[in-house]
């Protein structure tokens, strides 16, 4: 029954192991732009608003604004093409930093970029219903946090099913709201035509007196500022790098061209609507965003304007929700990475049935939902939250390129490549010590207090899991005996006779400790021994085919020697495995098909145990054993766990 409900829900298991399951689930280039790219071309809904904001009384200088946004998001884009040559397997950021300059820094990189994915989906959920609730009657304003709570579990239940599959869904909002919102700029600009040259001249009036008066500093001073305030514009720009493992072959040429259409759109939106602030004059009215006003005064010339901006800005809400999707696309797969390396539990690199990292989904959707309670919806509060998470993984980002192509100058792609990244290491450089400072005490010391706290984190689980890995080595070695090239005579497997059944995980010594205890309980009671190993389909796994072939490869390696051992020592031995996301679910599987073979099997299993055990270190292990021991007595099985201590 509950795999019934799970599959309605859910939709049916996908074959890991499968080729066309793999082409079916990547992306091209435009599922990229629309899954990956929603997030950075969906921050010019409130991007914008936060730089023309930050100038104050100094609006004719939105025109400069205008054209730095433009070449900061194809500099940002251009620097993260790299990181997709570099890293086609994915990981982004996490991975520049940690393969590039240190372990550390790719921690410190890591635990950013993860705050910053979850930032993702509460500043685009907040934002989004900010838009629609302009249009909406204020009787209806105590509704929006409830809303956005609601439209978050609705979005982590969309990513549970399918990353493909929530793309297909949103593909029509997000090319409605580029098509709507590109046109809308054309037509607003084509109003003001007239205007152009007489808002050229107040700018430079401006400049001209406002460095006559209070001299250069002052003048890069409030474009810095206004600069920095509006880094929530270029956040989004990395989700291509963090998940070229999601792209389709060819995977660089594809995250190129996916990175290039999203640096197009979302410099042409932002840029265009800071231009638009400034040539319509507009201000910050209650209950509305400076799009929502822009769009209007702009709107309000056509017979049927209201009704286009209540679609643009409906529109724009969605758009916006299409951006959080990607937070649940990029978010895990950054989890995912740093479970692999050890950082985070190891839970977080697991598939779903659904090739999902679903235990990922489910974190990130319940944060944001935090986060979203915690500052009560406020967009201006998580904006700075959000553009400080992710300019420092930019900034570490920009100087792991810098350092490469400082150790690498063997070709001329380094005298492109090296100034390139030094100019975007100084911009987003100086955008995240701007943030700090200036808004230090309005979330600035927040951000950088849960990153500390989350980097000291990662640092005690990493403790943790190397201090086991060197105890398991040990064990390995003690338990590892050596094989005879010619093995002694064992009789032929007898379906009739008493059967011991071995569950072989990744360790050979834990194994091997089993069977000498199992050996050493019944005595030369049993005849036959079967040797039974799942390989996990993790994202490490799956990365590619090749992956998938030495996992393969490794599992098969492992139970061969289980079973050269026992054919040495004169027993009966065969080997059994499967393949699956799901560990538990295959061994079950092959158990029960043992159990239709074999009279009376009896299946062994062994269970790590920690001297120093505690909460804390459970969370950080699976009871795949326990799991197992439990669904097999359901089943009419016998299986007997054999504890292998460890820890001093």
């Amino acid at each position: 029954m509950f795999e019934k409900i799970k599959k309605l829900l859910f939709g049916s298991p996908r074959n890991p192991l499968s080729q066309d399951t793999r082409q079916h689930i990547s992306l091209i280039a435009l599922f990229a732009w629309i899954g990956l790219g929603a997030d950075a071309v969906s921050s010019s809904a409130y991007g914008p608003e936060q730089t023309y904001l930050a100038l104050g009384h100094y609006t004719s200088f939105a025109l400069y604004i205008a054209i730095m946004v433009l070449a900061t998001v194809f500099i940002i884009a251009l620097a993260y093409n790299q990181v997709i040559e570099l890293f086609p397997s994915g990981g982004g950021g996490y991975k520049v930093a940690s393969r590039l300059i240190g372990p550390y820094s790719g921690l410190i990189s890591g635990v950013a970029l993860l705050l910053g994915y979850v930032l993702t989906i509460s500043i685009s959920f907040a934002s989004g219903i900010d838009a629609l609730f302009s249009v909406l009657p204020d009787s209806l304003q105590h509704y929006k946090l409830i809303t956005e709570v609601t439209l978050i579990f609705a979005m982590m239940y969309i990513n549970l099913r399918g990353m493909k599959e929530s793309i297909k869904l949103l593909m029509p909002v997000f090319l409605g709201f580029v098509a709507t919102h590109v046109a809308v700029i054309i037509y607003g600009i084509v109003l003001q035509r007239h205007n152009l040259t007489m808002v050229t001249h107040q700018t430079i009036t401006d400049t001209h007196h406002l460095i006559g008066s209070a001299g250069w500093i002052a003048m890069v001073a409030i474009l810095l500022q206004s600069y920095s305030l509006g880094g929530g514009t270029y956040t989004g720009l990395e989700a291509v790098s963090n998940n070229v493992n999601n792209l389709a072959e060819p995977r660089v040429r594809t995250g190129k061209w996916a990175m290039f259409y999203i640096a197009l759109s979302l410099g042409l939106i932002a840029g265009g609507i800071i231009f638009l602030y400034f040539l319509w004059n507009v201000g910050p009215v209650a209950g509305k965003t400076l799009n929502a006003v822009v769009f209007e005064k702009t709107l309000s010339t056509l017979p049927y304007g209201h009704y286009f901006l209540i679609l643009i800005m409906a529109l724009e809400t969605c758009v916006l929700f299409v951006g959080a999707n990607t937070g649940f696309l990029g978010g895990p797969a950054v989890l995912a990475n740093m479970a692999i390396d050890g950082w985070v539990p190891r839970r977080f690199r697991t598939l779903s049935s659904r090739l999902v990292v679903q235990n990922g989904v489910v974190l990130f959707g319940v944060a944001a939902v935090m986060i979203v309670l915690m500052t009560q919806g406020s967009v201006s509060e998580l904006v700075i939250l959000y553009s400080t998470s992710v300019f420092i993984t930019f900034t570490f980002s920009l100087t792991g390129l810098c350092i490469y192509w400082a150790k690498n100058r063997t070709n001329w792609k380094w005298m492109v490549r090296l100034p390139l990244s030094i100019v975007g290491f100084l911009i987003c450089a100086s955008i995240l010590i701007t943030i700090v400072l200036s808004k230090f005490m309005e979330g600035g010391w927040l951000i950088l207090f849960i990153n500390g706290s989350f980097i000291a984190l990662g640092i005690a689980i990493s403790y943790h899991y190397k201090s086991i890995k060197k105890q398991i080595k040990k064990l390995d070695q003690l338990f590892t005996f050596p094989i005879a090239t010619t093995q002694e005579f064992a009789p032929p497997i007898d379906n009739d006779l008493p059967t011991a059944v071995f569950f072989i995980g990744d360790s050979i010594g834990e194994g091997m400790h089993t069977l000498l205890w199992a050996q050493r309980m019944f005595s030369d009671y049993f005849k036959n021994f079967i040797f039974i190993s799942s390989g996990v389909v993790d994202v490490n796994s799956y990365e590619s085919e090749k992956a998938l072939d030495q996992l393969k490869r490794k599992v098969d390696k492992r139970l061969q020697y289980f079973v050269n051992y026992s054919k040495q020592h004169g027993i009966a031995a065969i080997s059994l495995c499967s393949f699956g996301t799901d560990p538990v679910q295959k061994l079950i599987e092959v158990s029960e098909e043992i159990k239709a073979k074999f009279k009376l099997p009896i299946f062994f299993s062994a269970r790590l145990v920690l001297k120093n055990d505690s909460w804390f270190t459970r969370q950080l292990h699976n009871e795949t054993p326990m799991t197992l021991q439990r669904n097999l007595h359901l089943r009419g099985m016998q299986m007997i766990i054999l504890p292998v201590m460890l820890g001093k």
